[in-house]
């Protein structure tokens, strides 16, 4: 089974890129982000020949926005994560499997914009995280967590001087709260099977992929049961380099 994760930056912008990414890994499960649109707005025409089923999840103002493709059938099981109800941004998406695996596509906030609040939020909203996690784990299912997580884990995970210190996306109290989902038990995907050398997941316009100062943002992370299946992981590059790219390239993983 192969899990996938792709922030698009704009869906509308970004289908073919998404269509070409579905014809190269064949992907079982793929979750966007940054859709940039309305849920009415999804392009699904662009992308009902490859197959897969489709559920958006978008936001008013072209905000935000969360997606999932799948090839196999699946049960929508949140459209929101719990913990805050006045929190009306389309940063997650929640299934259920046939064979009873829990998956869900975030986008994580960035942190840096509206200045203590919204730093705030971003913390709050790792330990609304943590405790659906949790929820699962107690509960011996088997989960993945896939998506746009906007935290660097390790000094390793971005390029040097790439970010000040006091950025949310490397700040300590956003690295403590993700450490805290591998205490979980929770494992990181890219990092376990490239140990030394995890690949970057975003560039920013410009140099900065040709130059490959980039940052590691963008994780799966496996519960115990699929982690000891995990076979293969990597970035997905090519996305990065095709013309009109998004900022992001997709991330993916093989289960065995």
């Amino acid at each position: 089974m192969r899990l996938a994760s792709f922030n698009v930056n704009s869906i509308r912008r970004r289908a073919p890129h998404v269509r070409r990414f579905l014809e190269r890994h064949s992907p079982d499960l793929l979750f966007l982000q940054e859709l940039k649109c309305q849920t009415a707005e999804f392009p699904a025409a662009e992308l009902e020949g490859s197959g897969y089923r489709i559920h958006a999840v978008g936001q008013r103002g072209g905000r935000n926005g969360v997606a999932v493709l799948a090839r196999m059938p699946f049960e929508v099981t949140a459209e929101a994560l719990p913990g805050e109800a006045e929190d009306d941004h389309a940063r997650f998406l929640a299934i259920r499997t046939e064979d009873g695996m829990e998956a869900a596509g975030i986008y994580l906030p960035n942190g840096n914009s509206g200045g203590e609040v919204g730093f705030q939020y971003k913390l709050r909203w790792m330990e609304r995280l943590r405790d659906w996690i949790a929820a699962r784990l107690d509960s011996f299912t088997p989960v993945a967590v896939l998506g746009d997580f906007n935290v660097c884990p390790t000094a390793a995970d971005l390029s040097p001087g790439a970010l000040p210190p006091t950025d949310a996306l490397v700040h300590p109290d956003s690295r403590a709260r993700f450490n805290a989902l591998l205490h979980l038990g929770m494992t990181d995907a890219l990092r376990a099977l490239h140990p030394a050398d995890a690949p970057f997941t975003y560039w920013d316009y410009g140099p900065a992929f040709e130059q490959n100062r980039g940052l590691r943002i963008d994780h799966a992370l496996l519960s115990p049961e699929l982690a000891e299946r995990l076979a293969h992981c990597g970035v997905d590059t090519i996305a990065r380099s095709e013309e009109q790219p998004s900022d992001h390239a997709p991330v993916w993983c093989e289960l065995r």
